[in-house]
């Protein structure tokens, strides 16, 4: 390589490492993916290696933030809100419009299905969503934080900054907001574990709907929550752009209940929202308008949407299509939403870049918005979807109510912007800051602290009682795997604490085969009651299951202990949502061998998936697979996978098996779900399994794992890697330790 302190670009092609014909890079090339269409997706498991954050492994965000000037940063960004800049000037002199839209569709990707989306990982900022049409122009309010960004450094993510932003342009506006957690992380790459759809183009529909068109008869695809690729909620203009007001407000009932909104809280959020800023469509956005962030040039450097049109700015963007202010005051806080909705009579129009809308009729001799330039006044508009409000029974009855009482509409948008805002976040535990609402919401799965302290001697007791009891280690197993694994990183939601595993609706989902079930939860209770002491069915049933899996080590000749942390509460009936606790319910569970025969999706991609949302690494999942397998914990006793002569005896026959050549298999149902294994040389039957276990022999990176742990001198390693992974489910929602 040339030493000139000037490189000159000639000198690449005398590098060794720098032919002058290379044409490509490493990771340009044609991939297994492309190869390979079909292949398991098991990335999703390395979604979020620490060695991606720059921050560093031992860097305690939640510490961080505690230390942040809270008063001085809501004071910056109360200077923000009017301190309009030239590149990008504040509409009607205020940012607040623009910084509550950025809250929101932050926020807003949240839903209930599956947990995922939502403001807590401040994934506005990557693909697709930073490139989304329905978040158009955002970029520029992200761009308007920076300086604050820089301000406050790590102490402060961007996925905070983003909600508290919104926070500070409402209360700078009037509205007395209910209140604010920190604590949100940011992730440094796209999150690659989010389905949004299968189709191709934005705006499109027609996959998640299967072909139906007609919007009061088709349903949404699970677990989606947005009518169209590439949007957050509903289209504005009506289903597909038809400007009906009942269908539309068909849509929006499903994409907020989705959200975990019901009709009232919706309302709320509509009208509340609305209350503020304007939408922008100056002009016709095939004409004028560039390409989204992600596929704009490199000099653009991570903006997209180039408005061509006149100024471009101001009265001159583009962004929905959609043209004008909701209300006459559109940085105010007031009462006018429900004023001109419900006493203006609205006509169907188009704005100048085409789009449908409404506007008040001159018979209304309605009021008027300023322009945002501030020059000149405008019509007010509401969407399609703001008509819904007062055309659609039940949400005409809320919009009359919130008209009538002022103050019942502040404290329902107040509450219901917090839980837009917070959801995603689980547990109050996880929450700090100095502005943290002392009620406790029952969407936020309350438990019930403990004060007991179990001494060495009480653990020791107790488990004693367990294991000579009249249950089987297998029993004990999977009430513990069935209670803790519920668990979902995506919105911190489910898990062991709060032994919910005992109350509705989880006591009688299938997967916890609840005959079973009751029998052990029966024993537990007797246990409970006649031990001299204290301790919660929640911390019993994981004690339980820890001592089950020691003895299950010892029978294999390994004395392992299971760490055991207490604390865990019990939750009550009426601090557990039913509805929202059925989201919960896994529609197919790898570990116990079970998927609802109603699921279309392939046994291993359950399993991936299920894996992801425990937050396990690919070696976590494939050992605690094996090691359910051989311990028998499958769904109904089943013996699909159970590849060992010893069930109950923690030993690695699992993976000794699956890679035995001296076996063969074969499919027993034409959807190859079933398979059984026969002796190469006799014939004779051996094993059954599902795809959920083949897998584990006929993909190639979980076969490199599975190698590891099927060695002559891994059988240790299994036991104690086991044990790991097993107390990391355990604990996954404790988030006081």
């Amino acid at each position: 390589m040339s030493n000139k302190e000037n490189y000159n670009i000639e000198d690449a092609a005398k590098c060794p490492f720098m032919s002058g014909s290379q044409k490509k890079t490493a990771g340009a090339g044609t991939t297994n993916r492309d190869w390979y269409p079909n292949q398991l997706k098991l990335n999703i498991l390395r979604q979020h290696d620490t060695r991606n954050n720059p921050n560093g492994e031992d860097f305690n965000y939640a510490e961080a933030f505690k230390n942040i000037n809270y008063e001085a940063l809501k004071e910056d960004l109360t200077k923000l809100m009017t301190d309009s800049v030239d590149w990008w000037p504040a509409d009607y002199g205020h940012y607040g419009g623009l910084m509550i839209r950025m809250a929101w569709h932050s926020a807003g990707t949240y839903r209930v299905g599956d947990g995922r989306g939502g403001a807590a990982t401040g994934n506005q900022r990557f693909a697709p969503i930073n490139s989304w049409p329905d978040n158009g122009n955002l970029d520029k309010a992200r761009l308007l934080l920076w300086p604050i960004k820089q301000k406050y450094g790590n102490k402060l993510s961007w996925a905070d900054l983003m909600i508290l932003a919104g926070n500070v342009a409402l209360e700078s506006m009037g509205f007395p907001t209910f209140g604010f957690a920190g604590g949100r992380e940011d992730i440094y790459q796209p999150e690659e574990d989010i389905y949004w759809g299968s189709e191709t183009e934005w705006g499109e529909n027609a996959a998640r709907y299967d072909g139906v068109k007609d919007p009061l008869k088709r349903d949404l695809e699970d677990p989606l929550a947005a009518v169209m690729m590439g949007w957050i909620y509903v289209n504005p203009e009506g289903p597909d752009g038809n400007p009906d007001p009942l269908k539309s407000a068909h849509d929006v009932r499903e994409t907020f209940g989705r959200m975990a909104m019901n009709d009232e809280e919706t309302v709320a959020l509509v009208a509340g929202g609305h209350t503020f800023g304007k939408a922008h469509g100056a002009a016709d956005p095939n004409k004028y308008v560039g390409v989204e962030p992600h596929g704009a040039k490199i000099e653009e450097m991570s903006t997209g949407w180039k408005n061509s049109f006149q100024t471009g700015v101001l009265d001159d963007v583009i962004t929905s299509g959609i043209e004008g202010a909701w209300t006459p005051n559109p940085i105010q806080w007031d009462a006018d939403y429900f004023d001109v909705l419900l006493n203006y009579e609205w006509e169907l129009t188009k704005s100048p870049a085409g789009a449908h809308q409404w506007t008040p009729k001159e018979s209304s001799n309605p009021k008027r918005a300023p322009r945002a330039g501030g020059n000149g006044t405008q019509a007010l508009m509401m969407t399609t979807a703001d008509i819904a409000l007062k055309t659609d029974p039940e949400y005409l009855k809320i919009s009359q109510k919130f008209y009538e009482d002022h103050k019942a509409f502040e404290d329902a948008f107040a509450r219901a912007w917090f839980k837009l805002t917070h959801r995603d976040m689980g547990p109050k535990d996880r929450y700090v800051g100095p502005e943290i609402p002392e009620e406790e919401l029952i969407w936020q799965d309350p438990v019930p602290k403990v004060s007991y302290k179990l001494s060495d001697a009480d653990i020791g007791s107790l488990k004693k009682a367990v294991l000579s009891s009249n249950l089987s280690a297998t029993e004990i197993i999977k009430t513990a795997w069935a209670s803790a694994s519920t668990y979902r990183d995506s919105d911190k939601r489910g898990g062991a604490n709060g032994a919910r595993i005992a109350l509705e609706p989880q006591r009688s989902w299938k997967v916890n085969n609840p005959e079973e079930l009751n029998k052990v939860l029966a024993v537990y209770k007797k246990i409970k009651a006649e031990f001299d002491g204290e301790i919660s069915l929640a911390d019993l049933i994981v004690l339980a299951g820890g001592a089950a899996i020691e003895e299950a080590a010892k029978k294999a000749g390994y004395d392992i202990s299971i760490p055991f942390v207490q604390g865990r509460g019990d939750a009550s009936q009426e601090q557990t949502d039913i509805e929202q606790f059925n989201y919960l319910k896994p529609v197919g569970d790898g570990f116990r061998n079970y998927k609802n025969a109603n699921v279309d999706a392939k046994d291993e991609d359950l399993l991936i998936d299920k894996a992801n949302l425990l937050t396990l690494t690919i070696p976590e999942m494939t050992v605690l697979v094996g090691g359910l397998r051989v311990l028998g914990a499958n769904y109904d006793n089943s013996k699909h996978g159970v590849f060992t002569n010893n069930v109950g005896v923690l030993t690695n026959d699992f993976f000794t098996n699956v890679l035995d050549m001296s076996i063969t298999w074969e499919a027993v149902n034409a959807d190859e779900r079933e398979f059984i294994s026969r002796d190469r040389k006799t014939g004779a039957m051996k094993f059954s399994g599902t795809r959920a276990d083949l897998i584990f022999g006929s993909n190639t990176e979980l076969r490199a794992v599975c190698e590891v742990y099927g060695a002559n001198d891994a059988k240790e390693k299994f036991v104690t890697d086991f044990a790991k992974a097993w107390a990391k489910v355990m604990n996954l929602d404790r988030f006081d330790l």
